[in-house]
């Protein structure tokens, strides 16, 4: 497996993007963040370009439909489950536009997709559990998006003709070890999943990742306190997070931080406001929470070049008017930055 697929310097983002139209998307990224673009997602579009409908438009042998309650389990392929493809298709289409019209192929793309547990509880049964409670249910949807992902990274790998790097998607994962996903009839809740079984499931997906694209998986989860050790010992290479959320972080989650930095796994830092905050942050107010991370932690600044990819703090399917361009040009610097210190850091 290649270490690190993306050059010293690199920035990304983390994958919704505002609007309905896939070519504007798609130049925006490429534009914007050449040496690490990835395959938007535009969730204004409806059914099936949201997270969970667009990675069950993966799956090999199972198809999803939309109930009043969300996504559910179907009996085959419809309506519901061919719009999810479709849209996929369409993004691809765009995403190969973008690159001819910048000419040369960037070193690595990015696509993203549900992780099994937030895809298991985001999917109803047809009976209307929850497929995370079925564990034969759980293991059979992963192995159909292995199936589905191999042809996707195919398919990405040859119109860009880049290393495909992939993102799982995990904002559930800290509720399905809480246990405080709802039941069915809003009554309860689903019973925790303990951490060697959450470990599991993600380590089968994250090795079933690495044999198909040959490069580190990235982890993303928008928690205030993402399962950080859980992600590292399921053998998540790049773990993505909001900086911004930590706040007055405990002694504890600052230990696991560092500890996850120390280890060698390198971290997507949320740093740059997903939607306008209404000023305009100077380069050196977003890069802020990254420089007190890492003078707190007590490690020298040089790891954000050698262990640090910025991104926005979260997805930015709600930005709006020019801070789109605007939060991606300053995610792009930041990584320049991490490199190349402007001397007012």
């Amino acid at each position: 497996m290649t270490e690190r697929a993306w050059p010293d310097g690199a920035a990304t983002a983390i994958g919704s993007m505002p609007g309905t139209d896939p070519v504007e998307a798609a130049a925006v990224v490429f534009g914007e963040l050449p040496d690490f673009p990835h395959l938007p997602e535009l969730p204004a579009r409806g059914v099936g370009a949201d997270v969970l409908g667009r990675t069950a438009a993966l799956l090999v042998d199972l198809a999803v439909e939309v109930v009043p309650s969300g996504y559910r389990v179907a009996g085959r392929p419809g309506h519901d489950h061919r719009r999810g493809r479709d849209l996929l298709q369409w993004d691809l289409d765009a995403v190969q536009e973008a690159r001819e019209k910048v000419g040369a192929a960037p070193p690595v793309v990015k696509t993203q997709l549900a992780g099994p547990w937030t895809l298991g509880a985001g999917i109803e049964l047809a009976r209307g559990h929850r497929v995370l409670t079925d564990r034969g249910a759980l293991r059979d949807f992963t192995a159909s998006l292995l199936d589905g992902l191999a042809q996707h990274v195919a398919e990405l790998k040859a119109r860009i003709g880049a290393p495909v790097v992939v993102q799982l998607d995990e904002p559930a994962l800290p509720a399905v070890l809480a246990g405080s996903l709802p039941t069915p009839s809003g009554y309860g809740n689903v019973a925790a999943v303990p951490e060697p079984e959450a470990r599991e499931v993600l380590s089968t997906m994250i090795e079933g990742v690495k044999a198909v694209t040959d490069q580190p998986v990235l982890v993303h989860c928008c928690a205030p306190k993402p399962p950080l050790a859980l992600l590292r010992s399921a053998g998540a290479a790049a773990i993505a997070f909001d900086v911004t959320l930590l706040g007055q972080a405990s002694a504890g989650t600052l230990d696991e931080i560092g500890e996850t930095w120390d280890s060698g796994t390198v971290l997507f830092l949320g740093l740059v406001p997903a939607t306008d905050p209404g000023t305009r942050p100077s380069l050196k107010d977003v890069a802020d929470p990254a420089l007190g991370l890492v003078d707190r932690l007590g490690f020298n600044r040089s790891i954000l070049a050698e262990r640090a990819v910025p991104t926005p703090t979260c997805g930015m399917a709600g930005a709006a008017g020019e801070w789109l361009r605007r939060a991606l040009a300053l995610t792009r610097d930041l990584g320049k930055g991490f490199v190349e210190p402007p001397e007012t850091w």
